[in-house]
């Protein structure tokens, strides 16, 4: 119980980060009292890689490059599209056919001058265990679940902490393996400081305490069993979302691209016949597809800021971070934290 915390970055085997600078202490004086200056170097360490710049992509790019990381890589072999800007706010108008990483890059420094932000256009799939050693977090949006499992493992491999996310017209989730994850959490007590026969008067006491959490791999949700019992009284309560996920992945896995507005009840149709062919239960209403086209703005707002408020507290290692899935219901537009393949 309150064990010192130390104020090494997110890769222990680093040395001591410096002190922050005059100019970056006034850049980011809000958040140094928001979280502690402890926390702002360590995020000052983390280097970042994001790949995927659709509107969530931007969306996390934007709140961890204003948060005062060190470096953040932007990937992507895709090219902007007009279907980009219904969320994608990084890249300009006059960038359609262009790289999109490479057309975010501009808006991206513009948003904090202090963050190194490098841009890589190769697809992921060449891209070996070398290349992700160099992250503290890799976050991988838009990817098949082939290469979710691929890039999850050797990230468990080298330690580094993996984050997956996406949003579907209304709809998103996000998802955290961070292996074994430990963090500092402040406890408020209530100390009694009267004497005996006195009223009694308390004081607020406030001990930093250290936890541990222990996360399971992309392979826990990717490969669950959704007709076994036990998650079957788990939708009951939480509905049909999770199972939204697995669709629309197994979509995504077919047929190497997302449900399209441009074949919209070609799409629906076959989105009807995967939830038939994954769960034994029509617990997936047919009116919920119809809202899982594009990218919407507020749902890309709110799932890559939560995405990326949970990368900062898996830097800043304060307070516990989810476990492990974040789902945002297109029905209730209501998020919740479902807890996937932890035993």
């Amino acid at each position: 119980m309150g064990e010192p915390m130390d104020i090494n970055g997110p890769n222990t085997n680093r040395a001591p980060e410096a002190e922050l600078t005059e100019t970056e202490n006034e850049l980011y004086d809000r958040q140094i009292r928001l979280w502690g200056l402890d926390s702002q170097k360590r995020l000052r360490t983390a280097k970042v890689l994001i790949s995927g710049l659709s509107g969530i992509g931007a969306e996390i790019a934007k709140n961890i490059i204003l948060a005062g990381v060190s470096a953040v890589k932007l990937n992507d072999h895709r090219i902007v599209t007009e279907e980009d800007f219904c969320a994608q706010f990084l890249t300009p108008r006059s960038a359609v056919g262009k790289n999109r990483a490479e057309a975010s890059v501009e808006r991206a420094r513009a948003l904090n001058p202090m963050v190194k932000i490098s841009v890589d256009k190769e697809p992921l799939v060449g891209k070996k265990a070398e290349f992700f050693a160099e992250f503290d977090v890799v976050v991988i949006i838009g990817a098949l679940d082939s290469e979710l499992l691929r890039i999850n493992e050797i990230c468990r491999e080298k330690g580094i902490k993996f984050f997956s996310g996406d949003v579907w017209g209304t709809f998103g989730y996000c998802f955290a393996d961070l292996q074994d994850h430990s963090y500092f959490e402040d406890v408020v007590k209530h100390k009694v400081v009267s004497e005996p026969k006195e009223k009694t008067k308390t004081e607020v006491v406030t001990t930093t305490i250290q936890k541990e959490l222990k996360f399971p791999s992309y392979a826990s949700i990717s490969q669950l069993d959704v007709n076994s019992p036990t998650f079957q009284k788990k939708l009951k309560r939480t509905g049909p979302a999770f199972i939204l996920l697995r669709i629309l992945q197994m979509f995504r896995n077919k047929h190497n691209r997302d449900p399209s507005y441009l074949s919209r009840q070609e799409d629906i149709k076959e989105l009807m016949r995967l939830s038939q062919e994954l769960i034994s239960a029509p617990f997936v209403p047919s009116d919920m597809l119809e809202y899982v086209f594009s990218q919407i703005s507020p749902s890309a707002a709110v799932v890559g800021g939560v995405l990326a408020q949970e990368i900062i507290k898996v830097v800043t290692k304060k307070e516990a971070p989810h476990r492990n899935v974040f789902l945002f219901d297109p029905e209730t537009c209501c998020g919740f934290v479902e807890t996937v393949g932890v035993h």
